[in-house]
């Protein structure tokens, strides 16, 4: 039972890292119909906007408030992240709206170059950082021993959900974001400027994946190509949950988290990836538009 548990316990922390990924991803490929490749690249921003904060309090502050830290860093590494989002979007995105393929290897090639740059600041060997001493150690309960760092990212996850939750579903912009993901030339036509839209929701997207590699910090190293290690996943959850519908990241992270978590108990974590990836295949020629989708006049002609 302390197994199944603990399993259980991965699996969920798992799904957390992914759909916190995958958010952004989710919306503003519903949004745009763009495939951006370089999303990974601002989880990997996200992960070295973490660093840099850390040698910050190392270097200028006192050792007493190194803690303080790590939340400084969330904000920053969000805001950095969308600060990049927000220049890709005006620079390359906005001329590709519509067209999937051009996007792809546009935002491939955005892909490359910002690894290299960051192999050029900060070095190809991998940089670590320190975890906060609060969430050292573990809590164990009925012997299931859980790490602070993971309950700390599932916590960080549910905040960036009620976050998204509340600005697509309870203001203004989120439901102009609704109407431009359903019907771009009807908004157009009711006096709603989809570009501000797109832009403010690219950089949001893109600051939600600095978010998540902030997060990934505390599990791990941080090097160029961290955020290709979850892109693949996290392009999984979108297509499997149903193309900009938040429920149907949750329900997209969920499926593939507890899946990998699973599988690769009785097997190895390569033969458990490719086991779920034949899973969604399978399940995507039986529903391709996924679990979730959005109904509206002008998608269903």
């Amino acid at each position: 039972m302390s197994t199944f548990f603990t399993i259980l316990f991965n699996g969920i922390s798992l799904s957390s890292i992914l759909l916190l990924a995958a958010i952004g991803l989710s919306v503003t490929f519903g949004l745009m119909r763009v495939i951006n490749m370089a999303h990974g690249e601002f989880i990997m921003i996200g992960s070295y906007t973490t660093f840099l904060v850390q040698n910050f309090f190392i270097a200028f502050l006192p050792p007493s408030v190194f803690d303080l830290y790590y939340p400084v860093a969330i904000v920053f590494s969000f805001l950095v992240s969308a600060l990049f989002g927000c220049i890709l979007e005006r620079l390359v995105i906005k001329r590709l709206y519509g067209r999937e393929m051009d996007s792809l290897l546009a935002t491939w090639g955005v892909s490359l170059f910002l690894q290299q740059l960051a192999r050029s600041i900060f070095g190809a060997p991998n940089v670590n950082v320190s975890s906060p001493s609060v969430l050292n150690g573990n809590l164990e309960i009925f012997g299931l021993a859980m790490t602070y760092k993971r309950l700390f990212i599932i916590f960080l996850v549910a905040a960036c959900l009620v976050f998204m939750y509340l600005l697509m579903y309870k203001t203004s912009y989120g439901k102009k974001v609704r109407a431009t993901m359903q019907n771009r030339a009807m908004a157009q036509c009711l006096g709603i400027k989809t570009n501000r839209i797109d832009t403010f929701t690219f950089a949001i997207g893109s600051g939600l994946a600095g978010v998540a590699g902030c997060a990934l910090c505390l599990l791990g190293s941080v090097g160029p190509s961290l955020g290709q290690n979850y892109i693949i996943d996290a392009f999984m959850v979108v297509v499997l949950g149903g193309v900009g519908k938040l429920s149907g990241a949750i329900a997209g992270a969920l499926l593939i988290g507890m899946s990998n978590a699973f599988i690769q108990f009785g097997t190895s974590a390569n033969i458990a990836k490719a086991i779920v990836l034949i899973l969604v295949v399978m399940f995507l020629q039986k529903k391709p538009q996924g679990l979730f989708t959005i109904h509206s006049r002008s998608l269903d002609d």
